[in-house]
């Protein structure tokens, strides 16, 4: 059946891949790092799944910290009770926005202890909306009921602006991990690593790893205050998830700035006796960078992932309007294409590149319906519906006819697929699935336009040509759905 070629099911004694992707701060919107993070996490877990193994989406939200503190005192502070209903703003923006705004007063204060003689350092501890969030994290800690009851209100209206982005994005988790639960668990590990002789206790009280005889350097694992760091709590979400999901491999989607921290956490989770850490694997990927001038964000640093979408949606709307793309298409028909084409060429886009390697995205290059484009690629299979509907009766009785080398080539490549899905899977890489997607429909419209098809020279001929155009369009499909991506039936 060509709808699930190349796609091998699952069954439930396949072995179990853990995908984390996402793992966002809560005191602020997801941006554009973020989308590249989701889209290759989500593209990632469904490659795996469709080589045949069981898949789950987890990510660890950042949701405790001084960063979260931050927002919250400023909002009590300058926030007039401000929600998302009152301000019609989403959640995540409303909170980021008294993120942004408790930089401004800090900024202000700093400046004013400077110029009364006490110098940056000092300054920056010393500037009292910093010393109020640090005796807000300290309550949070103590469980006072009227910060934590902040605490959670304000983690709800970005959760709900969390799922808004992500649903328009298009990807899912099946777990949740709050840091707020595992920061702890962390703790206990460190007792057992005492025990085992891998850590080591300083003078202060504070808990080491030393990992020169690895190549590597001494590591904190306890404060000396007995204060987690991130390391300890990572030990313990790792723990955590192997006895929830009893995993075979985990994957961690997170950028190449933390590729020593994950080598240090195999390691550290290898030498405490865990067998399964030879099974982490960190996949890493290299910052996305924008044209300059391009893009400003509402606090003129980092894009907003919901900006960015919007922006390709407008964009593939400007310019399906100028080709005239839009004959006989109802109004709600023509918005939900905008959406497909805009989006399909953002993740294409994202999921073409080498993870490892940073890259250059540029929205208009994006969305351009020639070269090696999502736009391209919808096009092409939208263009074999049109065919497989003018051709107008069932696709059977498909007789063997002689091949010219054109077809030869597509059934060649065809037949990759299912080879090409395992080897995206072993190698976590989607731009193997993407650029073969482009070489397949790049190979299909040199066919379409030197060969003819409705018009072939006789009735089985013409069958065959029609039942590998569809053959083509189903793998297309498959191809640009494990990349997220939909393709319209018209265009």
């Amino acid at each position: 059946k060509t709808e699930d070629f190349g796609i091998v099911k699952v069954d439930a004694t396949a072995p179990t891949y853990l995908v984390e992707y996402c793992s966002p701060n809560t005191n602020k919107p997801l941006h554009l790092g973020h989308i590249r993070n989701n889209l290759l996490g989500y593209s990632v877990a469904e490659i795996i799944k469709a080589s045949g193994k069981n898949v789950k989406k987890v990510q660890i939200i950042n949701d405790r910290g001084i960063h979260i503190c931050k927002s919250m005192i400023s909002w009590q502070d300058y926030g007039n009770g401000e929600t998302p209903e009152s301000s019609g703003l989403k959640g995540d923006h409303l909170v980021g926005k008294y993120y942004v705004e408790f930089d401004k007063h800090y900024k202000t204060e700093i400046e004013e202890l400077v110029a009364s003689g006490m110098d940056q350092k000092q300054a920056e501890k010393e500037a009292p909306i910093f010393k109020k969030a640090q005796e807000t994290l300290l309550k949070w800690e103590a469980k006072d009921v009227e910060v934590r009851s902040l605490w959670e209100k304000m983690n709800n209206w970005v959760y709900s602006g969390f799922d808004m982005t992500h649903k328009r994005l298009g990807v899912d988790f099946d777990k949740n991990y709050y840091e707020s639960n595992t920061y702890l668990l962390g703790k206990k590990v460190v007792e057992i690593g005492l025990e085992k002789g891998v850590f080591y206790k300083k003078e202060d009280g504070s808990v080491w790893i030393d990992l020169s005889d690895d190549g590597l350097d001494e590591k904190i694992i306890l404060r000396s205050d007995g204060t987690a760091v991130y390391m300890t709590q990572d030990i313990g979400t790792a723990i955590q998830r192997h006895e929830d999901f009893g995993f075979s491999n985990m994957a961690y989607t997170v950028g190449n700035e933390q590729d020593y921290h994950f080598k240090v956490l195999f390691l550290i989770l290898d030498k405490l006796g865990y067998d399964w850490a030879k099974s982490c694997y960190h996949l890493s990927y290299g910052m996305v960078d924008l044209p300059t001038g391009k893009m400003k964000s509402r606090e003129g640093t980092v894009v907003d992932a919901d900006d960015l979408m919007q922006e390709m949606v407008d964009t593939s709307k400007s310019i399906a309007k100028d080709l005239g793309k839009l004959e006989g298409m109802s109004e709600k028909q023509a918005d939900e294409l905008y959406e497909i084409v805009g989006l399909g060429a953002l993740k294409y886009f994202m999921l073409k590149v080498d993870p490892k390697k940073r890259m250059m995205f540029d929205p208009k290059e994006s969305i351009d319906f020639n070269g090696n484009t999502g736009p391209f690629i919808q096009y092409t299979f939208a263009r074999i519906q049109s065919l497989i509907a003018k051709y107008n009766s069932e696709i059977s009785d498909i007789k063997l006819v002689d091949i010219n080398k054109e077809e030869q080539n597509l059934i060649k490549q065809i037949l990759d697929f299912p080879s090409l899905i395992q080897e995206a899977a072993t190698n976590y890489s989607p731009a193997l699935i993407a650029n073969y997607t482009y070489e397949l429909v790049k190979e299909y419209n040199s066919f379409y336009q030197n060969t003819p098809i409705l018009n072939a020279e006789n009735k089985d001929v013409k069958i065959f040509r029609v039942a590998l155009s569809e053959t083509v369009s189903s793998v297309v499909k498959n191809a640009m759905r494990l990349l997220g991506v939909e393709v319209p039936n018209q265009m």
